[in-house]
């Protein structure tokens, strides 16, 4: 696997792909790797594609009092990974290459980033919009792999390819979880051992506030049982909701696909989660 920081290199690699008749598969990361982001390369490898990784931590989907300075990164680790899983080209540009003195555009999406996350960490999704449009351009891929951990991120991501025509097709790929349920995230390191035994709640909590919602069970008190649980095993909530799979909103219409969405901190840790109810 090659590992390149310059553009000039990426578009060289990427159209020596390209006049080799392969299609490209790209997967965005901030480094940090574990299984759930393994199988998003294991995702994306097929027959005639070639799959790209990326690492880049970008300070612009931090917020001023976000953890930034101590998000992980460990890019040798991440490679090795990458090799073992099978990934052909990692790119690793550094900030100054994606945000080069005088960069002045932001992209926004409105509507799906507005709620939830878009309201918690506000300037959040404009960040993430700006760098995977950038990456799209970057790569130019066929196709990407995002995984669903981060449900409103994906339906960002979406929103944005749909409406700016991007050719790129997105993939959402099955959160991964811990045998406990806990979902995959590199910021679990930041969890001291009793607060990763404590995680366990959110999974729980959601999975009972789902099934109880798909019985037919009011909903608000199937999500106010859910923040009491929480709030008990010490978390602090940001947010526990039922909203529209596809367009984020909240208070969704039963016949609509829905999407039980839940952020709490534990300790100094921020920790997301999200399931499926009924048809979604």
């Amino acid at each position: 696997m090659q590992t390149v920081r310059q553009l000039s290199d990426l578009r060289a690699c990427v159209a020596a792909f390209r006049a080799a008749g392969e299609r490209i598969a790209l997967v965005p990361t901030m480094g940090a790797l574990h299984a759930g982001h393994m199988a998003l390369i294991d995702a994306a490898r097929g027959p005639g594609t070639r799959v790209i990784a990326s690492i880049f931590v970008n300070p612009k989907q931090f917020g001023p009092a976000e953890d930034l300075s101590r998000y992980p990164r460990r890019e040798a680790g991440d490679a090795r990974a990458l090799v073992a899983a099978g990934c052909d080209l990692l790119w690793a540009p550094t900030v100054e290459t994606m945000y080069p003195e005088g960069f002045a555009t932001t992209v926004g999406v409105s509507g799906v980033s507005e709620h939830w996350d878009g309201a918690t960490r506000p300037g959040h999704f404009d960040g993430v919009a700006t760098v995977v449009a950038k990456l799209f351009n970057q790569v130019a891929p066929d196709i990407a792999y995002f995984g669903e951990k981060d449900w409103q991120q994906l339906a960002v991501v979406r929103r944005l390819v749909a409406d700016l025509d991007m050719t790129v097709e997105i993939v959402g790929v099955p959160t991964q979880r811990d045998d406990d349920g806990v979902a995959l995230s590199s910021r679990n390191i930041y969890l001291a051992p009793e607060e990763r035994s404590v995680a366990v709640a959110l999974p729980r909590a959601l999975g009972i506030a789902a099934r109880a919602i798909e019985r037919g069970e009011p909903t608000a008190d199937a999500l106010a049982q859910a923040r009491a649980t929480l709030e008990q095993a010490g978390f602090v909530i940001d947010y526990v909701d039922v909203a529209d799979a596809e367009s984020l909103a909240p208070d969704p219409p039963v016949e609509r696909p829905r999407r039980l969405l839940a952020a709490a901190r534990l300790g100094g840790t921020r920790l997301i989660d999200n399931l499926a109810i009924g048809q979604s």
